[in-house]
């Protein structure tokens, strides 16, 4: 994968699944070994997103309708700015991100509802988008 040198030349992928984002008591019953499994623990909770087909029959609380989009690419560690410039870019617009990070990449969700708005924006931006090839 091409490690990315500048925003300028982001590409981001749209992701064909529907999202989750609950909070649960354990992390039993989940198959962390599928595609777009993010699990997080604090002192306080133990949170989970993941594709809504995925969600465990027991949760604490659950927000579904999710959509996601990651930046293509192994992303620079001293790239600055990229999730501030694409949450600006979508705030700008009313539209509310929940950001998951990993050591190559950022995804970024939206509610399902203004998803499509959202691509838009980005695209209007300057961004290239892709579909995901799965």
């Amino acid at each position: 994968m091409k490690t990315q040198g500048t925003i300028a030349e982001l590409v981001i992928q749209v992701l064909p699944d529907n999202f989750t984002v609950c909070k649960v008591t354990d992390y039993a019953g989940i198959d962390i070994d599928q595609p777009f499994v993010f699990t997080g623990r604090t002192d306080e909770e133990k949170s989970l997103v993941c594709p809504t087909r995925l969600v465990p029959a027991e949760t604490v609380s659950r927000e579904d309708g999710w959509r996601a989009f990651r930046i293509v690419g192994v992303l620079d560690f001293a790239l600055v700015g990229i999730l501030a410039r694409i949450a600006g870019l979508l705030a700008a617009e009313g539209i509310a991100i929940y950001a998951v990070s990993t050591y190559n990449t950022d995804y970024v969700l939206t509610k399902g509802e203004v998803f499509d708005k959202a691509i838009e924006v980005l695209e209007a931006a300057g961004f290239a988008v892709a579909e995901d090839e799965r």
